[in-house]
């Protein structure tokens, strides 16, 4: 229950709603309990007694308190259903905003698949607790208590006999109730699993296709589905024999109270209809328990999903700005230092990534970073963004520390053409502009033409007005490369970071880019990393990483000279000829 608690913040901007929906179910539950007394009159006062008036006003009685109890409850489900979407639909936009906050780091340690689970279907869960806490959770221990005291009003004896039947069934419900809740849980992370795999099939089908291992993956999915539905399956089972329990227990009491009550009616010391009245009380009072017991898991199930939700939400960021940090100033053509830095993902000194980095980009230097698969290179531009945090040292722009600015400040001053290309759904002018929502027609065509996209985008069956399918797969690598480049472009930034933007282009395309790029970005700081030599050769430093340290560094004409590392990757990519021509 300390879980459901956590839930409070988000129910209290619908209390209002919430107040009305459990004032309409109170009144619901008194009218409920009216209805025993009505037939105790009907038998006693009516039928024992043949006065057919009394019965006949006693149904109406009924009949009307039957159909204004039906009124108020549908008003009860409405409010509670509109107080359910609402809640359920804050904690979605409270979790997609936590997971836009998180560092690249912690999207490294969070799967999509849970995260998806998260939002989809634990936020369902949620929803559905608190409806049914404002309707049929509720409405059942109200009922319960107020057919207990009715139970004592009526016959007192009889009353305390069923005591002990009613803490029995108690406690058999919170037995099952507290078992329920780490099944729950752990189902739901056999969900999480099932989740990954199926994510991860459906963006690499091609993948999976071309290699042939369907096959591979339907036995990967069915391993996961098994594990999922087994363990469903056991939850299910232990929630199935708490239902026999409990109808053992109702009909136990009933037996009990006709067994007593009818020697007490010997006597005359009971009516007829009080014994009527009193099996009503009874099976409203163990009725209401069986009902808690059946929602018993969507309650256990509700605790899961909300330990689950709130540990997204209660993640702290790795990457936080300082409460007092000021934004950035407008940089012009910043320099960019490295010093001595040092990077561990996850802090793990086993796995040093960079190891005493010390590098400087002058203002309006274009630095490129080359080595070999691993050596570094993403990680090294990604701390200029303040993607990650460094271990050790610092990452100074125009001598101020990144980490004691507003990463949104930081960030609205570099344009990024990240390793991975992502493309959004929408038309080819929209993802362009997707940094410059405001950009106009003529400057998202100039950054096109700039990253030598314009001309495909013309030959598109819409030009720019055409709709990009899911993930861009209606596009070329180097299409889609092109596109990611125009939209960093035009930003205008400060600051340019191409991360092997280019591997998909041709070189001749990747020529007339570098050409364009020069002119665009002249007197602007550019990172480039790259695996080709060719995408380097005009940089003003080259920077060759190996192993997280810097090997070497100059321009290309004094690497060639002073490098080994590098007349190597020259030598291997471009020949040995080409290598003396251009010494």
């Amino acid at each position: 229950m300390r879980q459901l608690r956590k839930l409070l913040p988000y129910i209290k901007p619908y209390w209002q709603k919430s107040a009305l929906s459990l004032v309409l179910l109170v009144i619901v539950v008194l009218l409920d309990l009216a209805i025993p007394r009505l037939v105790q009159r009907i038998i006693d006062d009516g039928i024992l007694a043949q006065d057919i008036q009394v019965v006949g006003s006693t149904f109406g009685w009924m009949l009307a308190i039957s159909a204004l109890n039906t009124l108020l409850a549908v008003g009860n489900n409405i409010y509670s259903v509109q107080v359910g979407e609402g809640v359920a639909r804050d904690l979605r936009e409270a979790l997609f905003l936590k997971i836009q906050s998180f560092s690249f780091g912690d999207l490294d340690r969070m799967k999509t698949g849970q995260l998806m689970v998260r939002l989809s279907s634990d936020s369902n869960v949620i929803q559905r607790v608190v409806q049914v806490s404002l309707r049929i959770g509720t409405r059942a221990p109200l009922l319960m208590i107020g057919s207990l005291i009715l139970m004592f009003n009526t016959d007192q004896g009889l009353a305390l006999t069923m005591l002990p039947l009613l803490l029995v069934t108690s406690a058999i419900i919170v037995f099952f109730v507290t078992k329920m809740g780490p099944l729950f849980l752990t189902a739901q992370q056999k969900l999480d699993r099932l989740n990954n795999i199926l994510q991860e099939n459906i963006a690499g089908v091609r993948v999976v296709k071309a290699f042939v291992r369907a096959d591979h993956e339907a036995e990967r999915f069915e391993d996961a589905n098994q594990d999922f539905t087994a363990r469903n399956i056991r939850v299910m089972q232990f929630m199935a024999s708490m239902g026999p329990i409990l109808n053992a227990c109702v009909n136990i009491g009933i037996v009990v109270v006709i067994w007593a009550g009818g020697a007490q009616a010997i006597r005359g010391d009971l009516s007829s209809g009080q014994i009527v009245a009193f099996v009503n009380y009874l099976q409203t009072t163990i009725g209401p328990l069986m009902i808690m017991g059946h929602l018993a898991n969507v309650l256990a199930a509700g605790i899961a999903s909300t330990e689950r939700v709130h540990e997204v939400l209660e993640t702290i960021p790795e990457i936080q700005d300082d409460p007092q940090a000021p934004a950035l100033p407008e940089l012009v053509s910043p320099r960019v230092v490295f010093e001595n830095v040092h990077f561990c993902y996850n802090g793990a000194g086993d796995a040093t990534v960079l190891d005493g980095i010390d590098l400087t980009a002058e203002p309006g230097q274009t630095v490129a970073i080359l080595g070999a698969t691993g050596a570094g290179k993403t990680t090294l531009v990604n701390l200029v963004a303040r993607f990650y945090d460094v271990s050790a040292g610092r990452v100074l722009v125009d001598g101020v520390d990144v980490r004691q600015v507003r990463q949104d400040s930081l960030l609205a001053q570099i344009g990024i053409v990240p390793q991975e290309t992502v493309l959004f759904s929408g038309s080819v002018a929209d993802n362009i502009r997707y940094g410059r929502p405001e950009a106009s027609d003529e400057e998202v065509a100039a950054a096109a033409r700039a990253a030598q996209a314009h001309d495909f985008i013309l030959d598109l069956p819409h030009g720019y007005a055409t709709h990009i399918e899911e993930r861009g797969v209606n596009l070329s690598g180097g299409q889609k490369q092109r596109l990611a480049i125009a939209r960093a472009l035009l930003t205008r930034p400060a600051i340019l970071i191409l991360d092997d933007s280019t591997s998909s282009v041709d070189v001749e395309t990747e020529t007339r880019i570098q050409a364009a790029l020069q002119t665009w970005m002249k007197g602007r700081t550019a990172f480039v990393v790259a695996q080709r030599i060719s995408t380097v050769l005009k940089a003003d430093k080259i920077v060759v990483l190996e192993h997280g340290r810097v090997a070497a560094q100059g321009t290309h004409r004094e690497l060639l000279q002073s490098s080994p590392i590098y007349q190597e990757i020259y030598t291997s990519q471009l020949g040995d000829g080409v290598t003396g021509g251009a010494a």
